[in-house]
């Protein structure tokens, strides 16, 4: 069974993936919180791993755990992410350092963790989970673009560099997505015009699916409202 690390695991789009994929893949999920992340892995049958994305050695002993265990890390998906909005001045500079360490330094720090058993695989997938402000930007979400540019850049940038390795690297560009990604930092948003993250799951599982050779460059995925 192949093995797939997904981080952000513990809620939202993450848990969301986690139950997709749970019956072809031995899935770890990861969170910094142990007492959350150990219960829905309990919930949903999966194994877990307390990981804060922002800090290297943490991903790093991850990797290492995974592989020690499964023998393998066939499939790795970033999908941890925090927001944040407003205008740039009234932004807490505190909260803007951490929003830039997981959404943009997570991504790189548990893919380069997880860079070198792809290698000596010869296979793997990475797949960014992005967001629509990776393509678009727009007023009074200044730090979060940059972020999730930052994303685009960093996928675009590694497919060439480890095809070679057959390793493929490719995105997804979800829009505003059913989840308390804004109840988290105390904002209320309507979500009635909003994506339900399992059908974002099954599209990555399908992706996932696809054969080794096989890569997508980058899926943008909207509700469009009737």
């Amino acid at each position: 069974m192949q093995t797939v690390i997904i981080s952000g695991g513990s809620d939202g789009l993450g848990r969301a993936l986690a139950q997709q994929l749970k019956a072809k893949y031995q899935v770890i999920i990861l969170s910094p919180t142990a007492d959350k992340v150990e219960k829905v892995a309990q919930q949903l049958g999966v194994d877990y791993q307390v990981c804060d994305v922002s800090q290297y050695q943490q991903c790093g002993d991850v990797v290492g755990h995974v592989v020690r265990k499964y023998g393998t890390v066939d499939h790795l998906i970033n999908n941890a992410g925090i927001w944040i909005e407003g205008e740039l001045e009234e932004n807490d500079p505190t909260w803007i350092e951490q929003v830039v360490r997981v959404n943009a330094l997570g991504p790189v720090f548990l893919t380069k963790a997880a860079i070198p058993v792809m290698k000596k695989q010869g296979y793997g997938t990475i797949l960014n989970v992005n967001s629509q402000a990776g393509f678009y930007a727009k007023e009074k979400r200044t730090v979060y673009t940059l972020t999730k540019w930052a994303v685009t850049g960093f996928t675009k940038s590694l497919q060439p560099e480890l095809a070679k390795y057959g390793i493929r690297v490719t995105d997804i560009h979800p829009g505003k997505m059913v989840t308390n990604l804004f109840d988290r930092v105390g904002i209320k948003k309507d979500l009635s015009d909003a994506l339900d993250p399992v059908y974002v799951a099954e599209i990555i599982e399908a992706v996932l699916q696809l054969p080794k050779e096989v890569v997508i460059p980058e899926l943008g995925i909207k509700y469009i409202k009737n």
